[in-house]
């Protein structure tokens, strides 16, 4: 297949991808999200309440002092402005979520980053993105694999996204950097990890991308890697899984592609190899099977480039689906009297994520009444919000 015969994604009015300062009113994004227990679905819902990052912060203090939380400061603009030079010093790029060279696609998700560090050349998340994942303890059938099927999309126009992890994700970097590819990393942009990607990450910066939303200078820890993968799932249009063990990253990835809508393709592995499982299993529950670069790419070219997953999702949900619950004003926390059902929430979470949908569904109480009490547990720090929607206890 020929690489005019791959489409493009759709083109914006991006910038030279040259470093340069952030647009205006990042410093306001960048204060919002970083501000105490604001993550990305608190962000939106805060700018979708009060209309800009600005008038956001602005109503921070008084929405915490309403859940009963004093003393609360948004992120300083000091801490702010700090994180920006750290960027700029390191060579990289700050994008904020209304910014025109933010991924048109990665902006559609629910839970989208609200700033991205970026260091490379942006311009290749124009092309058709194609992530290829799997097992860091990967066999050497499974890298051959990965090899292929990386260097069989690089060379047809796509863009080949990764987590830069060991194993799959490393071998298919490599296989198409000389055409360019994109990795989603969990930790800082200056930190690369594991230390020793840390040549062809550099070398990745030249053809193609690197992206995290996590601030410079942070460390890898284990909760951003959750976090990291429903990027590289929401910034592609179709996640091919090479090989994954039962409890993997990778599974994690194709379960954010599942809810956020994109294809979810696999390899299959031999039955009594356990690197093989989540595939297996994926195969099982409804994954395409593709065995080369050409299956992916036919998948994606057939009508138009609509999904089978997608027109399942839509087909599934019928008449009967639920209409997306309308979020109630954040303002009017304190006038809900929400102690009890505060408890209510409490008794039903733990350590084990719970989605929210599933939450409101066991409360059996509107979504809008749920909302306030939520944010409030949340802000208090006895709820944490995950990826995809979910929620656990902290306490």
């Amino acid at each position: 297949m020929m690489a005019d015969a791959i489409p493009l994604e759709p083109q914006h009015d991006r910038p030279d991808p040259k470093v340069h300062a952030p647009a205006d009113g990042g410093l306001a994004v960048l204060r919002l999200i970083r501000s105490r227990r604001v993550g990305a679905t608190t962000f939106h819902r805060l700018l979708a309440e009060h209309g800009d990052a600005e008038a956001a912060l602005a109503a921070l203090p008084e929405i915490a002092r309403a859940a009963g939380i004093g003393g609360y400061a948004p992120c300083p603009a000091s801490q702010a402005e700090a994180e920006m030079a750290a960027g700029l010093r390191v060579g990289a790029r700050l994008l904020t979520w209304d910014d025109p060279a933010y991924p048109a696609r990665l902006r559609d998700i629910a839970d989208a980053p609200p700033v991205l560090w970026v260091k490379g050349r942006a311009d290749i998340l124009d092309r058709l993105p194609i992530a290829v994942i799997g097992a860091r303890n990967a066999s050497s059938l499974g890298l051959r694999m990965a090899r292929g099927l990386a260097l069989g999309l690089a060379e047809a126009g796509a863009a080949v996204i990764g987590g830069l992890a060991r194993g799959i994700d490393t071998v298919a970097h490599q296989a198409a950097l000389e055409v360019g590819t994109v990795a989603v990393m969990a930790a800082g942009i200056d930190r690369i990890y594991p230390s020793e990607n840390a040549a062809l990450a550099e070398a990745i910066c030249e053809t193609g991308l690197l992206l995290t939303e996590q601030p410079p200078g942070s460390e890898p820890v284990a909760r951003n890697f959750p976090a990291r993968n429903r990027i590289i799932s929401g910034l592609s249009r179709a996640v091919v899984v090479v090989e994954a063990a039962h409890r993997s990253g990778s599974l994690i990835t194709a379960k954010a592609a599942l809810d956020q809508g994109r294809e979810v393709m696999a390899v299959p592995g031999h039955p009594m190899d356990a690197r093989a499982s989540g595939c297996n299993e994926l195969l099982r529950d409804g994954a395409l099977l593709v065995r080369n670069s050409q299956d992916v790419l036919a998948a994606l070219m057939a009508e138009g480039g609509e999904t089978r997953r997608t027109r399942r999702r839509i087909e599934s949900q019928g008449q009967d689906a639920t209409p997306a619950p309308v979020a109630a004003p954040l303002a009017t926390i304190a006038n809900r009297g929400t102690a009890s059902l505060e408890a209510r929430i409490l008794a039903i979470l733990g350590p084990a994520p719970t989605e929210e949908n599933l939450l409101i569904r066991d409360l059996g109480i509107p979504a809008a009444t749920i909302a306030p009490a939520v944010l409030k547990l949340e802000l208090s720090g006895r709820i944490q919000r995950l990826t995809g929607g979910r929620i656990i206890r902290l306490d």
